[in-house]
């Protein structure tokens, strides 16, 4: 393919390809050349157009493809435009002349086409320069179209779309004749032509004035008959076309003189109301061409038609846009609602006709209004359609009141005003539902009436009515969950208070049950007592229903549908009321078979009418007990649940008969019934109706086969049934749009209805599959269809086999016995049955049965496959493979792969070859590839075949789609196939008409399968995978440029899958570039696919990506799409603006996760763009007027007008990006800030700290920093924190907390001790004191509270006067919570009130804990100078201060805290520990039963909350002299520690641990002081123990808080040092590990526990301290021996630092010379000791690789903190001397250097009993090492030091010894110091280890010579060389001195001083 890459076609290559190849190779080339000739230069372009003009145009003569003539025509007018034009008439007239050519054989159309095309991209990229050439051409394009077939035609009216495109008003003289040849072809049969013509004649209304004046009657009637028979395409291409031209109509002002235009009429709007009006009730017959059947009223408008208008409804009132509709919406809205009025009865003449219509008005509302008005707009929109429904409601009262009922006209007005108020209603629902909380004023809003008018209409007599405004009511519920409670009420009181009344009754149930619906969309909920009074009411309303027989199915009905709806506030409502329903479910059968009959023999028809009503009630109110409360559904409950059943079959059985006996009356109840236990049954387990199954099953039969169903609904019953792949190939019938609302109804056949409430009023209260619309239940007889088939499936797979093969041979026979299209219907009911069942089978891994049951299921399942019905096909090939994989038999398997094969080469009929050709792939699909590699190629080589039958796309589209299922299953298995696959592929996209799009979709499929299948091999570098890959791309690139949007879907994912796999090869330029272009289209998957794509790609490259969308947009002349504005907003702005008028949740979602992904990658580089994008959202609807009577700075500070006027932007600045973004675009602005905060943190520090940001900022401009667009990031808090919007508020706060917390601590620069945040403290009162009015919710609150306290606590604010602004709303918030229930709402659950309850006692308790912390900090002398500048700054020492603001509400607050832990404990403690709940005091609830869910920001505080509290003397004394509630509160810790990971939860329940233990001694001690005081000194002897063991010792495990705290500390040690645990390493003793270092977090709870360990003795008896003894000394000493690493330079780890700390504790304890317990302690304090030395020489030659220093150490701290006892017994004596010599004798200078320090401390000690062993045996070895280091001298600093410490060693032995021997040891220092000195000479050049030796001698000599003169005179005299030495030495130092001078300009000769001191002081 490289060859195709020249400016001139490589003719020498393309000779020697073949006929695919070559194909292959034009494209090629012809892509390239495209790209080239747009970057070569004119001159060299015009050297070889000739050449380049002849190679075009000869290769119209060889029959080119769709794809290849396009672009053929574009690099033909490419060239003409970059080129000379002179030979450009050559060019056209070789085009025109093809174009005559007689010849009409198929091998000469591509050749026809492409001059067509041609001809089409010439004119339109040369235009006038063509002349007058166009009325030739144009005339014989449409001379050519006569003759033309439907390709051709297509061809023609595209390339008269681009002739007139390129002409523009040039074209005028032949308007006309386009104008009528392309009329012809808007009603053509081929749906392709309809939209190429509707494209022709949408270009040409731009210039022909006539379409839309003189002729828009006549093109709006040819708009009506186009929509007749067409397909989706067509009405998207004819809608947009007539909607534009009315559009048009309505706006233009013609231009020129009045005399040139007479013949132009102007259009009202309410003309071209009336006109699209007009095809919307009576089609395309026009306005007086009624025919007689309309008159008679037979016929109804054909649904495509009324569909399409309806979309032309949407597009005309788009283009106008919504500014346009927001001046004339009152007409536009009271136009739409005409179309269901009583004005035109033949557009609801049938309930069916009735709810389409409804359906399609709602559309247009729904678009139109929720889709182009902004919030404000849809506001006033809200008060319009009020209005509108109480017009219409004074209509029906009118009625109502003309005493005669029964008058034809009342009950049609009745009756036709109904459908208007349902639309009216359920826009204003869905517009409520979308608005959210900002809808809130409008409902406060009197004047309005919205609720008054709802409910007004809740008693119309027409049901629908009724149930649309229950749904209203539940819109606004949801979107606004504080009225959900008032409205409640208000709706039970009617229904108790209206009783006597059927429409109350039902209209008033119907609304309560709506708004029991809503509960599970509000959080908050509802208060818990509202279950007792409905369930009290329906149980009212079902035992009154037979007093008053007018009333008996009304309150019947409401009864159980009030139970329905309960049962959705799940188990912790229901299970109070569980009793009562289940008695009133056993009442409402009878007891026994016998009592039925009975009932049968004495009812009559209205009788059974009310009980079926009531039983079929009782079966929906179990079904949703069961589906919403299944954890209330134990064996007992089921063993209740269950008597009723077996009768309830019975009915159901005996329902033929007596509906047989009461006639039709009793028809649809009935059906419901059935329905209801249906679906019931399929819910439970097949288990609890064992008994019953054959029975069931003889009805399922009955329904499926029954005689009376006329319908074939196969749309709703085989969706589900088959494989979502699969129908795709029924494009686009099955498939998602942005129109699948009134889609739907085309989709289900004109016999059957669209789904509606009133089929089934009990869906009200369920959850709508999709979204927020309205329930959409389909009628009865077709829902109790699709529950039987469901149904048949599980119940059949229970029977046994005899009873299973009877049923399929009867569901046989009943096909074979019917005729036409009742054979039909039969044969669709079973085989959906048949299929549920094997689904069914093959997912519980069943058995079919005996052979038999084959035979059947195959017999069926084939005829299915051979059906008309596509969708039948699809639902057999599913079931086909599910049969085969029941059997699970290799044989079998192959045999229904035979008959497929056979069928396939035999018949030539288009539907047996569809089916059998997908029969195969789910063959495929569902056994893993049928494992023989003969079978695959049978199946390919057979689907290779049907792929290139040209005479049937449909064949070609199913046998591809099974090629791709193949391909898929088959993996590696395929690599053999994959060349010729492909070669296939590209051979068919490059041949196959555009027109057929659905064989481009398969081969779309099946490209995709294949890159799957390459997968990561695609980036090899062979020439086999290189020629692989450039096809690939090739067939990319080729669907790209198709028209049909599913096929550019394709391709887009095919590039997805590409850029995954092998991402170098694929442009990412030209892929972004298609990926914007497409990222608005009309068509939903097209834009899915697109956003899939983007997804994808800024996850690895986000910077590119946009990069890219940038430039392509600035390069586009005309804006690539219309509704993204990527030019001004890049990239993220255009996807921000999509997110907020895109609907579609899976779109939305991929939305927000692109932004994510980009913002994580690029927030921090771009960050101004991104604030800025933000900050336009959420300021582009702020409302302003509150922004600006914001106080936002103290008055004084003039010089801050910046900041103030951060918030008071005027609305004169240019317009915005985003016009009015949804609230919801506004939350996710919100969270995007956060977003961008938290990767801030995570990038510069200068993001918080302005001074360093500001540097930098100068240093280069395009720095941009965090701190520095702190105004802003606070201004759209305040924005957010204060709106309308309840979700938008609370994003607000949050987004204010993260400030808080992130910028506290930022300091201001330009005033010192001062904090950023500072000047903003009025924006952050002013943003939160929304939060706390009245009628805020509690969410918002606990928000708002939890900001109040960080703001507080962040210490920004220091000025009281300041601070008590916020502290004043949290005071307002306490004094709410302290009126107790009767102050709080009970608009919602009492759950919400409690977490507002806590939201605010946490507030409080985290600024209390701040300001205890803030005033012991203050306490601490360092800070007292700071404080009192501060308190006199401020008037007053804020720490203090915030302690008295506190200080004022803490009593409250102390009795509020304890009484919230108290309830939480009582809560949470299971039921059989409240005997041991004690009377008082504290329960440390919240961490007494942790769930999993609690936050640890919770546990936190929690802990938090008892530090503070045990850092007060009360609580702690109280705890201290409370031992049980120690115990208790150690016993909570240690689960918290158990139960959380988290290091520091651990830490901070370790430090709680330790306060207790300290509370402990504190008891002790004061208990020892108080009893020596009361019994005088004199009397010790007979004091009593204190402390736990008291005289005996013992500890009892759970009275013990010793004990209790020693578990705590070894579950912590044992987690962090597993050896610890003798059990764990086998053996009591030492286990040979390598000592280790923890982790940091580690080391800290380690060393936090040996703490708490050191710290136990003193809570002791000495006789208890013996006990605990030896395990303390065992965890410390075990903590030293498996943490003592080497580590450089000496240090010693944290937690050997640790376990010597606690041990010195220990041993310095009172209790180890105690009386009672020395004798012990001595014992036990020797084992220890001896157990650290058994650490250093162990039998087994394990830890050699301990750290000799921190043993060492360990052995030095027994010597020095215990009594000279311990250490003194000559064998432990000998062992540590030994220790310190074979340290002394150790090479590493570090180690030598601890032991001189460690023996300097021991030397010191002043018992001589201790110190004296050590020198005598130590002494004379330093001395040898001294004299060592002095022959050698010292080469480095270690060296050195170790002579320094080894001299300070010596000075303390000179210092200890006794008076007559220190003179010779003075006499052995003295020439060891003096060696060392320099003189004048060396001193100069002596390195600077010399150097400091030399000092370090000097000044020791100094300070020794003094001491000893005596003793240093006499060493002098005997010895002249010291002398000689040493006086060199002191002149050489003098010398040094006199150099320096200079240096000092105080001492004026410190020269001679010096020499004199020295003098003085040695000789």
């Amino acid at each position: 393919m490289e060859l195709a890459h020249s400016l001139l076609l490589n003719e020498e290559a393309y000779n020697q390809l073949g006929e695919v190849q070559k194909a292959e190779f034009i494209f090629e080339w012809l892509r390239y050349l495209e790209k080239l000739l747009l970057a070569t230069s004119r001159n060299d372009v015009r050297e070889k157009q000739k050449t380049l003009v002849e190679q075009l145009l000869s290769l119209l003569n060889s029959s080119p493809g769709p794809p290849t003539r396009k672009l053929l025509a574009k690099n033909l007018a490419i060239l003409y435009s970059i080129g000379d034009t002179f030979s450009v008439h050559e060019a056209i007239d070789k085009c025109n002349d093809l174009i005559r050519s007689k010849d009409d054989s198929p091998s000469y159309l591509p050749t026809k086409l492409a001059a067509v095309v041609c001809l089409g991209s010439l004119y339109k990229k040369l235009g006038r320069i063509l002349g007058n050439t166009f009325t030739d051409t144009v005339g014989n394009i449409l001379k050519a179209m006569k003759s033309a077939e439907s390709q051709g035609r297509y061809e023609i009216m595209l390339s008269l779309q681009n002739i007139l495109n390129g002409l523009g008003a040039a074209a005028a003289p032949c308007h006309r004749d386009v104008y009528k040849a392309a009329r012809s072809c808007l009603t053509d049969r081929s749906m392709a032509v309809r939209c190429a013509a509707a494209k022709c004649l949408l270009e040409l209304q731009n210039e022909a004035i006539f379409m839309w004046s003189t002729d828009l009657d006549s093109v709006a009637t040819l708009c009506f008959k186009s929509f007749e028979g067409s397909n989706y395409d067509v009405r998207i291409s004819v809608s947009k076309l007539l909607g534009i031209i009315l559009a048009k109509a309505v706006i233009s002002k013609h231009p020129g003189t009045a005399a040139s235009r007479q013949s132009i009429r102007r259009v009202s709007l309410e003309e071209v109301l009336e006109l699209l009006g007009t095809g919307f009730l009576r089609g395309s017959s026009g306005f007086l061409r009624a025919s007689g059947d309309m008159l008679k009223g037979t016929s109804s408008v054909s649904r495509d038609v009324r569909v399409g208008v309806t979309q032309a409804y949407v597009v005309f009132v788009s283009t106008l846009g919504g500014a346009w509709l927001e001046k004339n919406f009152a007409a536009f809205f009271s136009h739409i609602l005409s179309l269901a009025s009583p004005s035109h009865p033949k557009a609801t003449q049938t309930q069916i006709d009735a709810v389409c219509c409804r359906r399609c008005v709602s559309f247009i509302l729904r678009t139109t209004i929720g889709g182009l008005l902004g919030e404000k707009a849809q506001l006033a929109a809200v008060k319009d359609i009020c209005q509108a429904i109480w017009k219409l409601k004074k209509v029906m009262d009118a009625v109502m009141s003309d005493g005669n009922l029964e008058t034809r006209l009342g009950s049609t007005d009745v009756a036709a005003s109904q459908h208007m108020l349902v639309c009216a209603l359920q826009e204003l629902g869905n517009l409520i539902h979308n608005l959210g909380t900002t809808a809130a004023p409008l409902l406060q809003d009197s004047s309005t009436g919205l609720l008054d008018s709802i409910l007004s209409v809740i008693l119309h007599p027409s049901i629908s009515v009724r149930l649309a405004a229950a749904w209203c009511l539940h819109c606004i519920a949801v979107a606004l969950p504080s009225y959900l409670t008032p409205l409640l009420d208000r709706c039970l009181e009617r229904l108790t208070g209206h009783k006597s009344s059927p429409e109350a009754v039902t209209g008033f149930s119907f609304a309560v049950a709506a708004l029991l619906g809503a509960v599970k969309h509000c959080p908050l909920g509802i208060p818990h007592g509202k279950g007792k009074i409905i369930m009290t009411l329906a149980e009212d309303l079902l035992c009154s229903a037979a007093q008053n027989s007018r009333l008996s199915a009304q309150r019947t009905q409401a009864g159980w549908l009030l139970i329905s709806a309960l049962m959705t506030l799940g188990p912790a409502v229901v299970s109070h009321h569980l009793a009562r329903v289940l008695l009133l479910w056993k009442c409402v059968f009878p007891a026994s078979p016998k009592d039925l009959e009975t009932e049968k023999s004495r009812g009559d028809s209205f009788t059974w009418q009310v009980t079926l009503e009531g039983r079929a009630g009782a079966l929906c109110a179990i079904k949703s007990f069961v589906s919403h409360c299944g954890d209330l559904l134990t064996e007992e409950v089921t063993q209740r649940l269950l008597p009723p059943l077996p009768c309830a079959v019975d009915l159901l059985t005996q329902l033929s008969s007596i509906l047989k006996m009461y006639g039709s009356p009793l028809k649809t109840p009935s059906v419901v019934y059935r329905q209801r236990l249906y679906e019931l049954l399929i819910l439970l387990p097949p288990e609890t109706y064992e008994g019953n199954l054959c029975a069931i099953l003889r009805e399922l039969a009955a329904d499926l086969t029954a005689p009376d169903i006329q319908v074939a609904a196969s749309t709703f019953l085989l969706p589900p049934l088959c494989h979502q792949d699969d129908l795709l190939i029924l494009s686009p019938f099955l498939q998602e749009t942005d129109h699948r609302f009134i889609e739907e109804q085309l989709l289900l056949g004109n016999g059957v209805a669209c789904g509606s409430l009133e089929y089934d009023p009990y869906s009200i209260y369920e959850k709508d599959v999709e979204g927020d619309s309205v329930p959409k239940p389909l009628p009865p007889a077709l829902s109790v269809i699709s529950s039987a088939s469901k149904l048949f499936g599980v119940v059949c797979a229970h029977v046994g086999e005899t009873q299973r093969l009877l049923i399929l041979e009867q569901l046989l026979d009943s096909i074979k016995h019917t005729k036409g299209a009742r054979q039909q219907v039969v044969q669709l009911h079973v085989v959906s049955s048949v299929s549920s069942f094997l689904k069914y089978v093959a997912g519980s891994k069943g058995c079919l049965g005996p052979e038999e049951m084959k035979r059947f299921a195959l017999t069926l399942v084939m005829g299915a496959l051979e059906s008309p019905n596509p969708l039948l096909r699809c639902a057999a090939a599913e079931s086909w493979a599910r049969l085969a994989q029941v059997v699970d038999d290799g044989a079998f398997t192959a045999g229904l792969a035979q008959v497929s094969f056979d069928k396939l080469k035999s018949a030539r009929d288009v539907v047996t070859r569809t089916g059998h050709s997908l029969a195969l792939g789910s063959l495929h699909r569902y056994l893993g590839g049928i494992s023989s590699s003969q079978h695959l190629n049978s199946c390919i080589g057979i689907l290779y075949t049907l792929a290139q039958d040209s005479t049937s796309p449909d064949v070609q589209t199913w046998a591809l789609h099974s090629l791709s299922l193949i391909i898929d299953s088959a993996g590696p298995l395929y690599y053999v196939h994959v060349e010729p696959t492909l070669s296939l592929i590209i051979m068919l996209l490059l041949n196959v008409p555009p027109t057929h799009a659905e064989v481009h979709q398969s081969l779309g499929r099946c490209l995709n399968a294949l890159i799957t299948t390459l997968g990561p091999e695609l980036q090899g570098n062979s020439t086999s995978i290189s020629t692989l890959r450039t096809s690939c791309l090739l067939g990319c690139a080729v669907m790209q440029d198709n028209p049909d949007c599913l096929v550019q879907a394709q391709a887009i994912s095919c590039l997805q899958q590409l850029h995954m796999f092998a991402p170098r090869h694929v442009n990412l330029s030209s892929l972004v570039s298609c990926l914007c272009v497409n990222l608005c289209s009309p068509y939903l998957l097209l834009r899915r696919a697109v956003l899939a794509c983007l997804r994808q790609l800024v996850q690895r490259e986000a910077a590119e990506v946009s990069e890219h969308a940038v430039m392509l947009a600035k390069d586009s002349r005309e804006e690539l799409t219309p509704d993204a504005n990527i030019r001004e907003v890049g990239l993220e702005g255009a996807l921000l603006i999509l997110l907020d008028k895109e609907t579609d949740e899976r779109l939305c979602h991929d939305i927000k996760e692109t932004l994510n992904y980009m913002l994580t990658s690029m927030a921090v580089e771009k960050l101004s763009l991104w604030l800025k994008l933000c900050k336009d959202v959420l300021a582009a609807s702020a409302d302003f007027t509150a922004v600006t009577c914001v106080d936002t700075m103290q008055e004084e500070e003039g010089d801050k007008g910046d900041d103030a006027s951060v918030l008071t932007t005027r609305r004169d600045e240019k317009s915005h990006p985003f016009t009015n973004p949804r609230w919801a675009t506004r939350v996710f602005a919100a969270e995007c800030v956060c977003r961008i905060i938290n990767q801030c943190e995570n990038a510069n520090s200068a993001h918080f700290d302005i001074a360093l940001a500001q540097e930098m900022k100068k240093r280069d401009s395009r720095n941009d920093f965090l701190v520095l667009h702190l105004a802003d990031l606070i201004r759209m808090a305040f924005m957010a924190a204060t709106d309308h919007s309840d979700q938008l508020r609370l994003s607000g706060l949050e987004m204010l907390l993260v400030v808080i917390r992130r910028f506290a601590t930022v300091p201001e620069p330009e005033f010192p001790g001062h904090v950023i945040l500072e000047q903003y403290q009025a924006n952050v009162g002013a943003a939160l004191r929304p939060a706390f009015t009245s009628e805020t919710p509690p969410d918002v609150t606990a928000k708002a509270c939890q900001v109040c306290s960080a703001w507080i606590a962040s210490g920004v604010v220091s000025d009281l006067n300041d601070l008590r602004r916020v502290h004043q709303l949290l005071v307002s918030s306490l004094t709410k919570i302290q009126a107790g229930k009767e102050a709080l709402s009970h608009l919602y659950n009492e759950s919400a009130s409690t977490m507002e309850i806590l939201a605010v006692l946490k507030a409080w308790a985290e600024v209390y804990i701040i300001a205890v912390q803030r005033h012991k900090n203050h306490r601490q002398p360092l800070k007292t100078t700071t404080c009192l500048e501060d308190g006199i700054r401020n008037g007053s020492c804020s720490s203090d201060g915030l302690l008295d603001l506190v200080y004022a509400d803490l009593g409250t607050l102390s009795r509020l805290w304890l009484a919230a832990l108290q309830d939480f404990a009582l809560l949470t403690l299971p039921s059989e520990f409240a005997s041991q709940l004690p009377a008082e005091g504290i329960s440390v609830e919240f961490l007494c039963s942790l769930r999993s869910d609690a936050t640890m920001e919770s546990i936190t505080a929690c802990l938090h909350a008892l530090q503070a509290l045990l850092d007060v003397p009360w609580p702690r004394s109280k705890i201290g002299s409370d031992q049980d509630l120690g115990i208790e509160l150690l016993n909570v810790l240690h689960r918290v520690i158990l139960t959380r990971e988290s290091p520091s939860i651990q830490l901070a329940s370790l430090e709680v641990v330790r306060q207790i233990i300290c509370a402990a001694q504190e008891h002790v001690k004061e208990k020892r002081r108080s009893a020596e005081v009361d019994d005088g000194a004199a009397e010790k002897e007979t004091l009593p123990e204190f402390g736990e063991g008291k005289d005996t010792g013992g500890l009892v495990p759970g009275k013990s808080l010793v004990f209790a705290t020693l578990e705590l500390c070894v579950c912590i040690l044992v987690r962090q040092l597993p050896e610890l645990n003798p059990k764990l390493t086998g053996s009591p003793g030492v286990k040979a590990t390598k000592p280790q270092i923890l982790l940091e977090d580690g080391s800290r709870l380690v060393s936090a526990a040996l703490v708490i360990l050191s710290e136990l003795p003193a809570v002791c008896s000495p006789e208890g301290s013996i006990s605990i003894l030896p395990t303390i000394l065992y965890l410390t000493i075990g903590v030293l021996r498996e943490t003592a690493v080497k580590l450089p330079g000496g240090q010693l780890s944290s937690t050997v630092a640790a376990s010597l700390q606690a041990l010195k504790g220990i041993l310095s304890s009172p209790m180890a010379r105690a009386e009672k317990s020395r004798t012990a302690w001595t014992d036990l304090l020797r084992s220890a000791l001896t157990t650290i030395l058994d650490c250093w020489d162990p039998v087994d030659e394990t830890h050699q690789e301990l750290d000799e220093v921190s043993l060492l150490t360990a052995i030095t701290v027994f010597i020095l903190s215990t009594s000279p006892e311990v250490t003194t017994i000559p064998c432990l004596q000998k062992r540590c001397i030994d220790k310190f010599k074979a340290t002394l004798e150790i090479k590493d200078p570090v180690v030598q250097i601890k032991t001189y320090q460690l023996l300097h401390s021991i030397f010191q000690y002043p018992n001589p009993a201790v110190s004296y062993p050590y020198i005598y045996s130590l002494a004379s070895c330093i001395m040898e090492k001294l004299q060592e280091i002095d022959k050698r001298k010292p080469e480095n600093t270690a060296e050195l030091e170790i002579f320094q410490e080894g001299i300070k060693v010596l000075e303390t032995l000179v210092t200890v010894a006794e008076e007559h021997h220190r003179a010779q040891l003075v006499a052995c220092l003295l020439p060891i110091l003096i060696s060392f000195l320099l003189d004048e000479n060396s001193l100069g050049s002596a390195t600077s280890i010399m150097r400091n030796l030399h000092d370090f001698a000097l000044q020791n000599l100094m300070q020794i010579g003094p001491q000893y003169s005596s003793v240093f005179k006499s060493l002098v005299a005997s010895s002249p060389a010291l002398k000689a030495r040493l006086e060199a030495a002191i002149k050489g130092n003098q010398e040094s001195v006199k150099v320096k001078i200079p240096t000092s300009k105080y001492t004026k000769s410190p020269g001679k001083n010096s020499s004199i001191q020295l003098k003085t002081s040695f000789l």
